[in-house]
């Protein structure tokens, strides 16, 4: 069987990976608050833990690996956006869960075994936080509940830091309600305007950290594999998460392995809306970028580093698939993938290692493991759908370009403009023909068509 080694963020090291249970390997990941469309930084753990779901299911069986990602649909940002739009929350929830879906099965992402709803889980979230305040680690003040951070002396181990350092070091709510202010929000009520539950505290809702603790408790047990997510939610959210179910379950590990992706940039920059360089995975698709040119972009790097963006990496990307794709178009699938990308990605999911090994079994011409090792992280799926024949719409527009070029330098007697087009595609590679009857071109997959739609036009 192949060994996986895994980098635990919590013991700074990596470590051999052995499941609790090897015929039920479990693995939880956070997924999004659905209030509005992912972007593409959302998009970078769905596709790295999609990769690590894959390789468990490879090394394991596809029947034996659990994978559950959560919905938060409680939270004050689909309130506000309730309250602004005037439409009811779920509609606003089930909505946000169908563009999830849509946009994510466009980057080749498999559909987690189970995809809770955190409004499923109340029950179990009030049961939780009722033991944690039976225990001492939890009270109630003032219709709200909180967790008692110092009653937990492991509070800290995942972030590297200490209470009184974070204090120090970040801003956190000062209330009238709080022991301390690193305590956090369990239970917090609700006005009559708002989503709300009947619990031993009044009415109200829960905090963001208990949902996931609960639900995770639920589907995988008080011990598990592997909890995933970005680099963002280590601290607090990942923190506070193991503080409470490690208090609500002492006895038992919550999870074993804590794997963070780090974050997304933009052409070397912080993606931010105020530098206009936001945008959804939705924006990326309806420009025309394939989902798995968006996909091997994202693979590229490995998934403990920073990504940068960029759309030289996209053309760069859709050559090289262009290629791959025309070169494994006849080969048969179901076959074997190579040792060498089964051992970079057991190898802490070194997926640009496993990129590198396609572009060594491409360079060789060995198409049947090409193909076979690809689709071990979710290329040349035959599911992603042959985006490759837009090379052939696209080149039919730039014929026509040319084409009104042509009529226009007739009619005018002015041929410069054409013949700096057709010397612009013929330095692209692209082979120009231009007869009586029409303009015919013809180009290789490594001619990024799109680039020269936009010089041409």
């Amino acid at each position: 069987m192949t060994a996986i080694r895994l980098y635990n963020t919590r013991t700074r090291k990596k470590e051999d990976f052995t499941p609790l249970d090897p015929m039920n390997v479990r693995m939880y990941v956070c997924g999004p608050t659905v209030y509005d469309r992912a972007h593409i930084g959302n998009a970078r753990p769905v596709i790295v833990f999609d990769v690590l779901f894959r390789l468990l299911r490879h090394v394991y069986g596809a029947d034996h690996v659990t994978y559950v990602r959560n919905f938060t649909d409680v939270d004050d940002k689909i309130n506000a956006k309730a309250a602004e739009t005037g439409r009811p929350i779920r509609d606003i929830t089930d909505e946000t869960i169908g563009w999830y879906h849509s946009d994510m099965d466009a980057l080749a992402a498999l559909r987690p075994t189970i995809e809770p709803r955190a409004t499923d889980y109340i029950a179990q979230m009030i049961a939780m936080i009722a033991g944690l305040i039976a225990a001492g680690h939890a009270y109630a003040k003032d219709g709200h509940v909180l967790f008692r951070v110092r009653s937990y002396a492991g509070y800290g181990r995942l972030s590297g830091r200490s209470v009184d350092d974070m204090i120090a070091g970040a801003r956190v709510e000062v209330a009238p309600f709080k022991e301390d202010p690193m305590d956090f929000v369990l239970w917090k009520p609700s006005t009559d305007d708002l989503p709300g539950w009947d619990s031993p505290w009044g009415r109200g809702r829960p905090g963001w950290h208990i949902e996931c603790s609960a639900m995770a408790q639920e589907l995988l047990g008080e011990s598990f594999d592997i909890h995933g997510g970005g680099i963002d939610l280590q601290f607090p959210h990942h923190e506070n998460e193991i503080a409470q179910s490690a208090c609500a379950h002492p006895s038992g590990d919550f999870a074993r392995i804590w794997m963070h992706n780090e974050m997304l940039q933009v052409e070397g920059k912080k993606m931010s809306k105020s530098l206009g360089n936001f945008f959804t995975v939705r924006d990326l698709l309806d420009k025309g970028i394939p989902g798995e040119v968006i996909r091997f972009v994202m693979l590229s790097t490995h998934y403990s580093k920073p990504m940068d963006w960029t759309e030289e990496k996209a053309r760069h990307g859709a050559r090289t698939l262009r290629k791959w794709r025309d070169m494994t178009a006849r080969a048969p699938s179901g076959g074997e993938a190579a040792p060498a990308v089964i051992e970079a990605l057991a190898d802490d999911l070194n997926t640009a290692g496993a990129i590198a090994e396609l572009h060594r079994l491409a360079a060789a011409g060995d198409v049947g493991k090409l193909r076979a090792s690809a689709g071990l992280i979710g290329l040349l799926d035959d599911g992603m759908g042959d985006w490759t024949q837009r090379s052939g719409i696209v080149l039919d527009h730039l014929g026509q370009l040319l084409q009104t070029a042509r009529a226009e330098a007739v009619r005018t007697n002015d041929f410069a403009r054409l013949d700096r087009m057709k010397a612009i595609l013929s330095e692209a590679g692209v082979n120009v023909m231009m007869t009586r009857d029409g303009v015919g071109l013809a180009a290789g997959p490594e001619v990024d068509l799109d680039a020269l739609v936009e010089q041409l036009t």
